[in-house]
C-alpha cells in the first residue's frame, strides 16, 4: 500500500514537472517519464495490456514524435522565451497548489477508491487476447500510429516547403 502511495506521489510530481518546465524537450521527456511511471501504476493493477499499451503508444511512439519535432523547430530568442514564460505561468501558477489541495481534501475524507478488478474475460496469452477479444484495442493503436506518421510527413513537407 505504501508503495502505491509512493508511486502515484511520484507520478503527480512528474505531471506537475512536465507542465511547468520551460524547455519543450524536457517536457517531452517528462511525458515519456510520465507514461513508464503510469505503466508500471497499471501493472500493479493488473492491467498489463492497458500497460503495455501505455508503454509502447505514449512513452515510445508519442514521445519520440515530441522530441523529434521538438529538434526540428526554431529557437525563441530571449524576449519571445521571456513571453512565453510569463504566460506559461499565469495559467499554470495555480496548479500545484490545486494539486496539494485535492491531495489533502481525499486524505482528509478518508477517500478510498474500490480498485477491486474484475474477473478477467478471456484466457490465455496476450496474442489471444488481442486478436480474439480486444480487437477495438489494436484498432485504437492502429490509428493512433498512423496519426504519428502523418503528422511526421505533413511536418517534413512543411519543412521541405519552407527550405525553398
Amino acid at each position: 500500500m505504501q508503495l502505491n502511495i509512493f508511486i502515484m506521489i511520484v507520478l503527480v510530481i512528474a505531471s506537475i514537472w512536465t507542465v511547468m518546465t520551460r524547455s519543450l524537450l524536457r517536457a517531452g521527456i517528462g511525458l515519456a517519464l510520465v507514461s513508464v511511471i503510469l505503466a508500471i501504476v497499471m501493472f500493479r493493477l493488473n492491467s498489463p495490456l492497458a500497460a503495455v499499451f501505455e508503454l509502447s503508444v505514449c512513452a515510445g511512439l508519442i514521445s519520440v514524435l515530441f522530441v523529434s519535432v521538438i529538434s526540428l523547430t526554431q529557437p525563441y530568442s530571449q524576449q519571445e522565451i521571456a513571453d512565453r514564460m510569463k504566460s506559461m505561468f499565469t495559467r499554470f501558477k495555480y496548479l500545484p497548489i490545486i494539486v496539494v489541495i485535492v491531495g489533502l481534501v481525499m486524505f482528509f475524507m478518508k477517500f478510498r477508491p474500490d480498485l477491486t478488478l474484475p474477473v478477467p474475460q478471456a484466457e490465455g496469452d496476450v496474442r489471444n487476447i488481442l486478436w480474439n477479444f480486444r480487437q477495438i484495442d489494436l484498432i485504437g493503436q492502429v490509428i493512433i500510429l498512423l496519426c504519428g506518421v502523418f503528422a511526421v510527413v505533413v511536418l517534413f513537407k512543411e519543412i521541405r516547403k519552407n527550405a525553398r
